[in-house]
């Protein structure tokens, strides 16, 4: 008679757990060549970066058995009490962690140190599936939103008061999850406008109009908030009448003021848009007294919201942001090189991948990494190890082993019968996606660098073991789906 520990070997997805160790092993190559140097090469001494990790691999594979050995329902019951668990862990950080590099993250408990911020990510997706899986769960409900903001946003504030905001960042790939359960597109459109109104403000703040006293940045946001309200009125209402005063009234009425402020007498004409923002807001509350339509309200509190993130945004960036985290934005934006500064990491990080060609160097021997040129090799950086020892071949085919994850994630999230295992799968999924895409990202100087580890192949046990915890849990949640369908 098969037992139920023998129904879980057979449940387990073997495919998603054979990338997984390919992906350990190549990692751990790639930490050994990160971080040898020409004089000793016993990567299984227990002294060196590679040799510690070799033990933290070990550790992850005693961790991830355990994890399958639980029962499934374990999770579910147990979520919020993770959950809290981890918050009060993430509280007594900020008060007795050391400073280390600036910030306030690592708890040291004699020869080891944890970073809770990395194992809070499993904790906040069981909690969040769990209340997701409540069977009076509705995504319409006020309610419900503002309890699901806070188990999202709560473990991200406490990681910003630990100085690590490039943790914090990785929160908002939970609401990749409330899209896929239900959140109107319409917050995700939100989410998008305001990423680009924040590149576009800050980017060509100091560039200007011809020559009026107008600068870019300001004006094409502001802009872009007149024809976005437009646009949302045609989207949703299908009128052509209050799109035409909008957009067609707007462009007009700035077509002249240019003409004027260029050939007449100069004058900044983000004046005249903010007259044009007041106007379109009184004109769709008007229009939503007048036909009692909810749309024009809210597409006039997405206008008041667009323009009040303008500024806030702008204020955020030159009061609060600190010196060199405005420089790694400006870098990445293309405004300052600083190849000495800010973008040296980037630029090495560049030349070493460069360098590699198609087939790359060979296993240890890249000249930019084992010549330390390329700082936090083995950790942040550790993509270029890879690009330069293995080349593109070796580099794609890192990316594909990645992309197959990725895929499998999907495909076994989809196949849950319930919200719990479904909702808990793509925020598996949705932490995977956001590291890879920021990790690449930064090597390749395409996003800012906010130091987020690559998955399986940063040095470092705690975010090895919140990976491996991520994925299993979820491994067990889905070995035991087979309960549900009986």
């Amino acid at each position: 008679m098969m037992t139920r520990r023998d129904s879980v070997w057979k449940s387990l997805d073997w495919l998603t757990i054979g990338v997984y160790l390919m992906l350990i092993v190549f990692g751990w190559f790639s930490v050994c060549g990160a971080s040898y140097d020409y004089v000793d090469r016993d990567f299984l001494d227990f002294s060196t970066r590679a040799g510690k990790q070799f033990v933290w691999i070990i550790c992850s594979f005693g961790l991830g058995f355990v994890l399958l050995m639980l029962d499934d329902t374990v999770y579910d019951t147990f979520a919020y009490l993770i959950y809290a668990g981890l918050l009060v862990l993430l509280i007594v950080t900020i008060f007795i962690a050391p400073d280390t590099k600036g910030s306030r993250s690592w708890l040291i408990l004699g020869p080891v140190s944890l970073q809770p911020a990395e194992f809070a990510k499993f904790a906040t997706a069981l909690a969040l599936a769990k209340f997701m899986n409540a069977y009076s769960f509705t995504m319409h409900s006020w309610r419900n939103v503002f309890i699901m903001l806070f188990l999202i946003l709560f473990p991200m504030l406490l990681i910003i008061m630990q100085r690590e905001t490039g943790s914090a960042l990785v929160y908002l790939a939970f609401f990749l999850v409330l899209y896929r359960e239900g959140m109107p597109g319409s917050i995700l459109f939100a989410g998008l406008c305001a990423v680009i109104y924040f590149v576009v403000g800050i980017r060509f703040d100091g560039v200007f109009i011809a020559d009026t006293p107008t600068p870019v940045g300001e004006f094409a946001v502001l802009l872009m908030v007149l024809l976005f309200a437009g646009g949302m009125v045609w989207v949703y209402k299908k009128k052509w009448e209050p799109v035409r005063n909008i957009i067609g009234g707007s462009l007009g009425v700035l077509l002249v003021a240019y003409l004027v402020s260029e050939y007449l007498v100069p004058f900044n004409l983000v004046w005249v848009q903010w007259v044009l923002c007041v106007l379109a807001v009184v004109y769709l509350l008007f229009l939503a007294l007048r036909e009692r339509q909810w749309t024009y309200l809210l597409t006039a509190l997405f206008a008041i919201g667009s323009v009040a993130f303008l500024y806030s945004s702008d204020y955020f960036f030159n009061k609060v942001l600190e010196p060199h985290q405005q420089i790694r934005i400006k870098v990445v934006l293309g405004m300052e090189e600083d190849l000495a500064g800010a973008g040296y990491n980037v630029n090495q990080s560049k030349i070493a991948i460069g360098s590699g060609g198609l087939t790359g160097k060979g296993f240890l021997n890249g000249t930019q990494t084992k010549l330390k040129y390329v700082p936090e090799q083995d950790t942040d950086f550790i993509f270029c190890t890879v690009g330069e020892e293995e080349g593109f071949v070796g580099s794609v085919a890192v990316l594909l082993l990645f992309l197959i994850l990725i895929l499998r994630l999907i495909a076994l999230a989809e196949r849950q019968p319930s919200a719990f295992g479904r909702v808990y799968g793509y925020s598996v999924l949705s932490i995977f996606l956001f590291h890879l895409f920021i990790n690449i990202g930064m090597v390749l100087g395409l996003t800012p660098v906010i130091g987020i580890p690559l998955p399986f192949f940063s040095y470092g046990g705690s975010s090895l073991w919140g990976f491996t915890i991520l994925l299993f849990i979820f491994l067990r949640i889905d070995a035991g789906r087979g309960r549900y369908l009986v």
